[in-house]
């Protein structure tokens, strides 16, 4: 049986490749063997050079992983934010600079993100607070850490930038799991929760009408044409159901909750559609499922702050003997054996 992996690998989301290129200088910069890191995660060295080469967003955000590992910095994603210049988004960052306020550049921000990265939406909603989400569109959300905290530092220096302030949030959370570091909770200056259920950041009300250094109403409206010019030009369906049924499974499985049942009820719909839409693509829903707790298996394992338990429960298994013995049909090795291999 092929891996769920392969069937979804039709109509991938795009992206600028800004994020690649900044991790690929910067592996450069330390000595590290770019030429095999390119290799490794499908990606040229002629995409790399060509600023106007775009990127599967799948093998961008493998190639992050793979400088991470090579740097042995598990900060990268958010390393690389603190130090790039914004302007290198291009004709996003410039739609945002001219806005009239902080809050309509949000808005201006959750319409055209896909113009940088089709993998990403980014939705802006007010109500007591105002609130940020990204979510991954045709991507595996659990397959990435380091694209997710540089757009959501990067997101929040953006901000800073934007009105010469020091804005804070009240919280940001992530869905993937770490402990926050003195160097995260001394950026973000709030609450940070890992292993949330969702990735947002909420910003208190009061910053909607904040001015923008650079607000040029006349050219704003200029580049909202070109925005718009640009969107209409972007594929529209490169979100296979797939890849919906495993992002919405994976921040359901620690809660015991990943039964067809509830992953049908989280994406608005029947068992019966969510099976006859995954079998249009050939998937079913254990097939999905395996999968995912593969590949969390293996990034679990590898995390020393994490013990056997605590894995088990992540994946959604009673206890660590059924996680154990689970592993082991799979792959023919028991988790603590591959545990000590990963970490050396």
């Amino acid at each position: 049986m092929r891996d769920s992996r392969t069937k979804l690998s039709h109509a991938l989301p795009k992206a600028e490749g800004a994020i690649a290129r900044l991790a690929y200088a910067h592996a450069a910069k330390k000595g590290a063997n770019t030429a095999l890191l390119l290799r490794k995660a499908g990606l040229s060295r002629a995409q790399i050079d060509d600023p106007d080469a775009p990127l599967e967003v799948r093998s961008q955000i493998k190639f992050l992983n793979l400088v991470a590992e090579a740097l042995n910095d598990d900060l990268l994603g958010f390393h690389l934010s603190q130090h790039f210049d914004p302007r290198t988004v291009g004709l996003l960052y410039y739609v945002l600079a001219s806005s009239d306020t902080l809050g309509e550049a949000m808005q201006r921000a959750a319409r055209y993100s896909s113009i940088v990265n089709e993998g990403i939406k980014l939705t802006e909603r007010e109500g007591k607070v105002i609130v940020l989400v990204l979510e991954y569109v045709g991507v595996s959300r659990h397959l990435d850490r380091h694209q997710i905290e540089f757009w959501m530092a990067g997101l929040m220096r953006i901000c800073r930038q934007l009105t010469n302030r020091h804005v804070t949030a009240n919280s940001v959370t992530f869905i993937h799991r770490r402990t926050p570091t003195a160097e995260l909770r001394s950026f973000y200056r709030c609450e940070i929760e890992f292993g949330a259920d969702a990735d947002e950041t909420r910003f208190p009300l009061s910053i909607r009408n904040m001015p923008l250094v650079g607000a040029d109403p006349y050219l704003n409206k200029l580049l909202i044409k070109y925005c718009e010019e640009a969107l209409a030009h972007r594929a529209v369906n490169r979100n296979p159901f797939g890849t919906r049924v495993e992002n919405a499974m994976a921040v359901l499985l620690p809660h015991g909750k990943a039964q067809m049942n509830e992953v049908a009820h989280k994406l608005g719909m029947s068992r019966r559609t969510l099976a006859r839409r995954l079998a249009s693509e050939g998937l079913t829903f254990n097939e999905v499922m395996r999968t995912l707790r593969s590949d969390l298996a293996n990034r679990h394992l590898a995390d020393q702050e994490l013990s056997i338990s605590q894995i088990a429960w992540l994946l959604g298994y009673s206890d660590s003997s059924a996680f154990s013995s689970a592993y082991r049909r799979r792959t023919g090795a028991a988790p603590g054996r591959v545990r000590r291999r990963l970490l050396g």
